[in-house]
């Protein structure tokens, strides 16, 4: 036993294992289900690889809003202060708490066909509602806050040390950005777009109020196993583990580059 460990309570570790297990169990409840002899045929119907791709893809572009929108966000909150930015902290993290049927409403509200911005985006010719754009923006839109909550933490533990050297040194605020920063925080903006991704990946209620369920086009792999569930229990338990291969992958890799950097 390491020195760290002596020094905690023995309770602890039980403790520990009980969350441990309150994790795993459901997960090896679910893996007992599955029917492994059809699993195969289960996972590969067209409509299991439609929603698998398109959920792929979706959450990837996501992924890449969230860091688009997100990195500026996490460093005016952890850089910078001004009136009213416990408010806007709040606002921001807001998607944590909301229930996702809630963040479906307010997008439908906001971008649908009578929505605050659907009407001029209508007139563009523009229809955001009940499309894969909507899995985008329903997908950021929960998913965003998990990689400013990270990338903020990353950069108020950073601190401003190294730059406030670099702008001594001459650099622009640019250049102490690109070079100085964002390579620093690098593990807590790889963890928080792991997460971000993870979010999108597993969102369901927002995108089934805001984009709807249409096969090829708006029916991500959550909303597949939730319409399976009630047709065929089995191919819904297999789609669930490859939903949580997936999770697990991308944690796991995430995770060991976060450990090698």
């Amino acid at each position: 036993m390491s020195r760290t460990e002596s020094t905690l309570p023995r309770w602890i570790f039980f403790v520990a294992a009980l969350g441990a297990g309150f994790v795993l169990l459901p997960l090896a409840a679910m893996t007992t289900r599955v029917d492994w002899s059809r699993f195969g045929e289960l996972v590969t119907s067209e409509s299991s690889r439609a929603a698998f791709w398109l959920s792929l893809q979706t959450s990837a572009t996501s992924t890449l809003v969230c860091l688009v929108l997100g990195v500026p966000m996490a460093l005016v909150l952890a850089r910078t202060r001004f009136p009213g930015q416990p408010v806007v902290r709040a606002l921001v993290l807001l998607p944590l708490v909301l229930p996702p049927v809630v963040s479906g409403i307010a997008l439908l509200y906001t971008f649908g066909r009578r929505g605050l911005l659907g009407s001029t985006l209508e007139v563009l010719g523009l229809q955001v509602a009940f499309s894969t754009v909507a899995v985008v923006i329903a997908q950021t839109f929960v998913a965003l806050p998990f990689l400013v909550v990270s990338l903020e933490g990353a950069l108020r533990t950073l601190g401003q040390r190294y730059e406030v050297v670099a702008s001594t040194l001459g650099a622009r605020p640019t250049t102490i950005l690109r070079r100085v920063t964002l390579p620093l925080v690098f593990p807590g903006l790889l963890s928080g777009a792991v997460l971000s991704f993870a979010r999108s990946l597993g969102e369901f209620g927002a995108t089934l109020t805001f984009a709807g369920s249409l096969q090829g086009v708006t029916r991500t792999l959550p909303l597949e196993i939730y319409l399976q569930r009630e047709v065929d229990a089995d191919a819904a338990v297999a789609l669930s583990l490859v939903l949580v291969a997936i999770a697990l992958a991308v944690i796991g890799l995430a995770t060991r580059r976060s450990q090698v950097v």
